[in-house]
């Protein structure tokens, strides 16, 4: 019945504990933080950051220190009584993402109670003396109080993770050496010093066919109310054991799992079973088989089996450190390499190689005509530019300027007049900046104003180049002269280059207009504002369509 409420007990902690865990956020350490690595960990780092060693250095990690308290109870000779208690503290380190060490104390009371009676204790130094096994029985009982110190390697089970950052729970095994002393009282003695009389319990439970061993719990609850809780007799101990504050010193060896469940990234409650292996078999003052006949005078024989006991607890831990991250078992060793695949910021790249399948300079990703045939100049769209807007590319067109009267136009580009003569002298016209006996009908045009000594075109300025582009467009015929002004100083006539420059260079990359079309003029005189381009008809005008910069040297980024 104990046993089921042990185990109902462990179920609601753990059912506990793993709602405070989902309360936990996930998320490893930034690797490029000097401040978490040891001084002698600092040259790999540095090696890891210049990208000339492959593995980051371990972090330095915090401590974990812990209490828990527990019901021991010892798996010896004698039957388990009922819960006592223990409790104990620990220091743990980790060696790595799965290894750690643990120092551990513990403290710990147990006692024993046998529910049938024995006459085996012939051999027993202590017993014999209070009781006579030929005529009377004894049921063997003791109460033990035993100090443990161990050193237990640690191996973290779960937080290797595939397919998240962290855990909020972590199992874990554990092993390891130690050393306790145990000191083992039995309780023969009333209130008054004389021994119990057990004979009573047994004639009680007796009959015909001897001890009812089926009463078991009538039997010990009889005990119990015969006995105190005085445990005032010293048991049997072996001479030749070392001893330790006078009780007996032996080694031990301990194994145990349990599980972490974390409330914070500095809280986390353990649930634990610890089990140690002695080397006595005295930790519950019994080590004579009950085997005795009263009518022989033979002794009854050793046992050879060792004691051993056990420890159910639980526990709330804490990590202390300065500058560190915590604990490593806590950690993801995967969590860096996932994190850096996904969003590098420390891993070499190659420079990315941009397709450009027709070589014309624009990439495939922004290429709107991808199969520009070779040699064509295109827009910044990737398109071949074709100037007189026939339908041919200029890079084909061998009439490069065919006015709309005489459109459509054949393969090479060539247009066909309803009039030869007509045609002719519409060409002649052009030649001469004349179109239908008069000038250019491109209109007026508008200016574009630059801030200060800015040379970078405003939404504005943009909206008014577009507008200018259509007029030409629509005026195949006509030239535009681009008129910047100011020439009191190098300075000023670099920046009416500049802004001259930076007026053409928009309408023939991003609208597409001939660079020919252009009559390119800088550092102007005549009263105009230096801040100003000017954009004119140039028909019939001869002037370059562009000019190399007065004074390099002063230019400056846009």
């Amino acid at each position: 019945m104990a046993s089921k409420k042990y185990v109902l007990f462990i179920g609601l902690l753990c059912l506990f504990a793993s709602g405070l865990f989902a309360q936990v956020s996930s998320g490893g350490y930034d690797l490029r933080d000097s401040s978490l690595i040891p001084a002698k960990r600092l040259p790999q780092h540095n090696e890891f950051l210049n990208n000339a060693y492959p593995f980051p250095a371990k972090p330095r990690n915090e401590w974990e220190i812990g209490a828990k308290v527990g019901l021991p109870f010892g798996s010896t000779d004698v039957r388990y009584w009922g819960p006592t208690g223990g409790w104990g503290i620990h220091a743990r380190k980790a060696l790595g993402y799965v290894f750690s060490l643990r120092g551990e104390y513990d403290w710990m009371r147990m006692k024993g109670l046998n529910f049938s009676p024995s006459h085996g204790y012939a051999s027993n130094p202590v017993l014999n003396k209070i009781y006579n096994p030929a005529t009377q029985a004894v049921f063997y009982n003791y109460k033990t109080t035993v100090h443990e110190l161990s050193l237990q390697g640690v191996i973290t089970l779960n937080n290797v993770r595939f397919h998240k950052a962290k855990t909020g729970f972590n199992l874990y095994m554990f092993g390891g050496i130690g050393a306790a002393t145990y000191s083992t009282f039995y309780n023969v003695l009333d209130a008054s010093g004389k021994p119990y009389d057990y004979n009573s319990i047994v004639s009680q439970f007796g009959g015909p066919n001897g001890f009812r061993y089926a009463n078991r719990k009538d039997v010990k609850k009889a005990l119990k109310g015969m006995m105190d809780n005085s445990f005032e007799t010293m048991a049997e101990r072996d001479p030749l054991q070392p001893t330790l504050g006078g009780a007996p010193l032996i080694p031990v060896f301990v194994v145990g799992a349990g599980a972490e469940f974390k409330i914070s990234n500095k809280f986390n409650i353990a649930v634990e079973y610890k089990h140690t292996i002695t080397k006595t078999d005295l930790l519950d003052g019994q080590q004579w088989q009950d085997n005795y006949n009263p009518a022989s005078s033979t002794s009854p024989a050793q046992t050879r089996d060792f004691d051993s006991y056990g420890f159910f607890s639980v526990g709330l831990n804490y990590n202390i450190g300065k500058k560190s991250v915590e604990p490593l078992w806590w950690v993801n060793p995967l969590d860096y390499a996932y994190s850096e695949i996904n969003a590098p910021r420390h891993m070499k790249l190659p420079k990315p190689v941009l397709d450009d399948s027709d070589g014309d300079g624009v990439t495939d990703q922004f290429d709107l005509e991808p199969n520009t045939p070779k040699g064509c100049p295109v827009d910044t769209h990737g398109v071949s530019r074709d100037t007189d807007g026939d339908g041919v590319p200029d890079c084909k067109d061998k009439e490069l300027i065919t006015p709309t009267q005489c459109q459509p136009v054949n393969e090479d580009g060539v247009g066909k007049c309803p009039d030869p003569q007509c045609c002719k002298d519409l060409r002649d016209s052009l030649e001469k900046g004349v179109y239908g006996g008069r000038k250019c009908s491109i209109g007026d045009l508008p200016s574009i104003t630059f801030k200060g000594r800015a040379v970078t075109l405003s939404k504005d300025a943009k909206a008014l180049l577009a507008s200018v582009a259509e007029k030409m467009r629509n005026n195949p015929n006509c030239k535009v002269a681009v008129v910047g002004y100011g020439e009191s100083s190098k300075l000023a006539q670099q920046l009416s280059w500049d802004r001259v420059n930076e007026v053409i260079k928009y309408l023939v990359e991003k609208e597409g207009v001939s660079q020919d079309r252009f009559i390119f003029k800088y550092g102007q005189s005549g009263g105009g504002d230096e801040n100003t381009i000017d954009l004119k008809d140039g028909t019939g005008e001869e002037g370059p369509n562009t000019v190399a910069p007065p004074h390099p040297n002063l230019m400056k980024k846009k």
